[in-house]
């Protein structure tokens, strides 16, 4: 087979493991384009925030500070702390490369590395393909930012009731990530139930109401994480059971 067909063929391989993440996505991604209208962002601006993010966290943690008028800097370091597993999929999707590949192969699967895509690459034998993961963003990406271009067209026509109404399926998503794993682990939800309460607190607490939510959530989510990181710690019997366990599955 020649190397053309062959990419072909990883490339038609990707596109149709990612096609339920393409849908899944849209979904989401409407949600998204609704703060996005929210905030005052066009719909090219939407677009292309999503385009070059791709991550519903960093995104709306992004679209928050734009609504509420913070810096640049305050931006980058709150997108930077909710993408930050990131780094640490970047380092596991690494070993999934084959060393000899070029470095431009890698750059640009990079930028298409979201949580989705990257179980789909890490669950395949042995090493990945580059056009099967271009396959998988091929129709991924384009999932993403037309749910978000959708989501800022609908939030233009449709009467202000239906808009808000609609801008709750952002929280419904975070909480159907958060409550599986609360059920799961103790841990995980005395640290959820921790930063309600101490959120709540401090948008009252005079010394620290005076920020803005973006340097307060900041600031909260390092010293949140620090503290669970040193106060609950994942004991050497639940490691060995996730490592045993195939988190793909």
């Amino acid at each position: 087979m020649s190397k053309r067909k062959e990419n072909i063929r990883y490339l038609v391989r990707g596109m149709h493991d990612a096609a339920p993440i393409a849908l899944g996505y849209f979904a989401v991604a409407f949600a998204i384009g609704i703060t996005a209208r929210e905030v005052g962002l066009t719909t090219f601006q939407a677009w292309l925030a999503s385009l070059l993010v791709m991550a519903s966290a960093g995104q709306y943690a992004g679209f928050l500070i734009i609504g509420s008028h913070g810096s640049l800097i305050e931006m980058a370091l709150m997108i930077l702390i909710a993408n930050a597993r990131y780094f640490l999929m970047g380092c596991a999707f690494s070993q999934k490369i084959d060393p000899n590949e070029a470095k431009y192969h890698r750059l640009l699967m990079a930028h298409g590395l979201t949580d989705e895509i990257f179980a789909l690459g890490i669950a395949k034998n042995g090493y990945v393909h580059p056009f099967y993961q271009y396959g998988a963003m091929l129709l991924a990406m384009p999932g993403w930012s037309f749910g978000t271009v959708v989501g800022v067209i609908a939030g233009s026509i449709l009467p202000p009731s239906v808009v808000a109404a609609l801008g709750v399926a952002l929280f419904g998503m975070f909480i159907a990530i958060i409550i599986p794993a609360a059920k799961d682990d103790r841990s995980i939800g005395i640290v959820v139930v921790t930063s309600f309460v101490v959120s709540l607190v401090t948008t009252k607490w005079t010394m620290l109401a005076s920020m803005s939510p973006g340097t307060r959530t900041v600031i909260l989510t390092i010293i949140l994480s620090v503290l669970a990181a040193l106060l609950l710690p994942l004991n050497e019997e639940e490691r060995k059971q996730e490592e045993a366990g195939d988190p793909y599955a």
